[in-house]
């Protein structure tokens, strides 16, 4: 019998073909501009030295998959796929396993035929890493491979209140959540989004019962598919992604039963945790069948490594869905007083040391950019924004505040809701384009701002990646809102870069070095600051006014959908009874 994986694959060869779609942005790939003709062109005028590595980059809006010579980091090929995101309810964000995994292959396949078109030996790849949205929340069947629930969004909000209701069962003076996970009690991560399909999805509880479910996020979910699913798929995670669902204690590295049993998490659904650079099991089907999947880091743990931040003190901030700035600490947890996240930020190897970093999570960054593009329709592309932008040069006194899934980093203010002030006669969609960019840019100053005090060494310049770097008045902006250099590298693909690396150094594959001498010299953009210091200020401290204006909105009635006249039962009743009695009078009278 076929794996589940060729069974897909076959499915894909069949599908009709995609109708053109124009790119979204993701968590790290918004305005991700796929590598040129001539880039191409002049891969195939070199002579490819030494093993290469592949890399799969599943991002929020988007599949990837790409291939990098391991001796020089040169990108010589890749394809991309948009993903689909379903919102059934408001609040509610979701997406299809299936769909991800089929856009997976779909991207091995359509790479590797691009390489053979370039001349390329693809039998030349001797590992794929694993990069992926984090948090997003799979529950499926071991013995079918069918997932029995879509994957829950890192984004979603449905799980409020289950996090008002765990909150109250933690003591004030004992946080054991925040201690041991590194975590504040969110929506966001992955413990009270699988609590929410136990307590929700019948198909769930049944295949718990029965003892055939398995959860994972998107890492586990693929890794098991890719290495044969139901026929001996490897259920696994690493430690990157295992220190983002609230259930993994990272000063053990283990699984907490403390933890599970607060979050009433059978821990024998859990995968098992490995490091981010060691082979975890083979590819089962396609043209890569039988080559190994030996790395495996969150899209932010990738991106931190393939910026080469491998020092204590190294920072980055990605920009694509959301937007994440992370700092190594090195061997030693960091805690924050000033609203940041501690986590794990990776463990290139088994018997490899592990690292940490500080991270500052802001939700909606190039996300407000799709909003504009498919809600508002004020853009039809994704690069659109930066030519609005560039007409007028400035918001006009428009803020721009995307608390779209409530606030984040620093504030984790659930209540939070967008909003737009500012406005006059005047304003057109340009200010606004020009406003929703400030707005990231906005966010990355709070965000460092909180690092900075936690760290407490200011951030000399700031190193930044992700599809939205390709936009010149993003970075401008931001390199004038921080008053200090933007630093980005040439090639942007640092995500999928880091993945590649882990793959490539895992023992076993061995053709990646990660020692500093062996490390290929990266060349940079710079932006430097181009306004005074204090329209700087001026400019920032109107944006914390309208941040401050934003909070409070969504009341736990409004969240439930409880808006209507009849959400107030004595109301309800009044009106009822009142439109009873009329129509009676009505009709005792002989009224028409």
């Amino acid at each position: 019998m076929r794996s589940e994986a060729a069974r897909l694959l076959a499915l894909w060869a069949r599908r009709p073909p995609l109708p053109h779609q124009p790119p979204s942005p993701g968590k790290r790939d918004a305005f991700a501009r796929p590598p040129t003709e001539a880039s191409f062109m002049a891969a195939t005028k070199k002579a490819v030295l030494g093993p290469l590595v592949g890399a799969v980059d599943q991002g929020t809006s988007s599949t990837r998959f790409l291939v990098f010579n391991s001796k020089t980091a040169e990108l010589l090929s890749h394809h991309q796929v948009e993903i689909k995101q379903e919102f059934p309810k408001e609040g509610w964000v979701e997406q299809d396993p299936k769909e991800i995994l089929l856009s997976v292959y779909e991207c091995i396949e359509k790479t590797c035929e691009k390489l053979g078109q370039l001349n390329i030996d693809i039998s030349n790849i001797k590992a794929i890493g694993v990069s992926n949205q984090r948090e997003t929340t799979v529950v499926w069947d071991k013995l079918t491979g069918e997932p029995l629930y879509n994957a829950v969004v890192w984004l979603d909000l449905r799980t409020q209140s289950t996090v008002e209701s765990l909150s109250k069962s933690i003591p004030v003076n004992n946080n054991f959540v925040k201690t041991k996970t590194g975590l504040p009690l969110s929506t966001y991560f992955s413990a009270v989004k699988l609590r929410w399909l136990l307590d929700n999805v019948r198909k769930v509880q049944k295949a718990v019962e029965e003892d055939r479910a398995l959860f994972g996020t998107i890492d586990s979910w693929l890794i098991w598919s890719l290495t044969g699913g139901a026929h001996g798929g490897v259920h696994c995670t690493d430690v990157t992604n295992a220190s983002r669902t609230m259930l993994f204690n990272i000063h053990s590295l283990e699984w907490d039963k403390e933890l599970c049993e607060f979050f009433a998490v059978p821990m024998k659904i859990l995968p098992n945790i490995r490091s981010s650079s060691e082979i975890y099991g083979l590819m089962k089907a396609g043209t890569l069948e039988g080559v190994p999947i030996s790395g495996c880091l969150g899209d932010q743990s990738a991106a931190l490594v393939g910026q080469l931040c491998f020092q204590d003190g190294q920072a980055k901030n990605t920009y694509g869905t959301g937007c994440f700035l992370l700092c190594n600490t090195g061997h030693k947890c960091v805690f924050s007083e000033h609203g940041l996240l501690t986590t794990v930020a990776y463990k290139l190897g088994r018997d490899k040391p592990v690292y940490y970093a500080l991270e500052g999570s802001v939700a909606i960054a190039g996300a407000v950019v799709r909003w504009l593009r498919d809600n508002l329709g004020i853009i039809k592309t994704s690069e659109e924004i930066e030519k609005l932008a560039k007409e007028v040069g400035t918001s006009y006194g428009c803020y721009f505040v995307p608390a779209f899934s409530g606030l984040y980093a620093p504030y984790w203010e659930p209540s939070a809701r967008g909003i737009i002030c500012g406005l006059t006669q005047f304003t057109n969609k340009c200010h606004i384009a020009f406003a929703a960019l400030e707005a990231v840019c906005f966010q990355t100053r709070e965000i460092l701002d909180a690092m900075n005090r936690d760290c407490g060494i200011p951030l000399s310049h700031l190193q930044v990646d992700g599809g939205m770097t390709n936009n010149k008045i993003l970075m401008q902006l931001q390199a004038d809102i921080l008053y200090i250099p933007v630093v980005k590298p040439s090639m942007p693909e640092t995500t999928a870069l880091g993945a590649a690396m882990a793959a490539g150094a895992a023992e076993g594959v061995g053709v990646w070095s990660l020692e500093p001498e062996d490390l290929s010299a990266v060349t940079m953009e710079r932006f430097e600051p181009q306004i005074n210091a204090k329209e700087s200020e001026i400019r920032y401290s109107t944006w914390k006014k309208a941040v401050m204006k934003s909070m409070d909105w969504a009341t736990k009635s409004s969240e439930n959908g409880d808006t209507g006249i009849f959400s107030s039962l004595p109301l309800g009743f009044f009106v009822v009874s009142s439109m009873v009695m009329l129509i009676g009078a009505r009709y005792l009278s002989g009224v028409p």
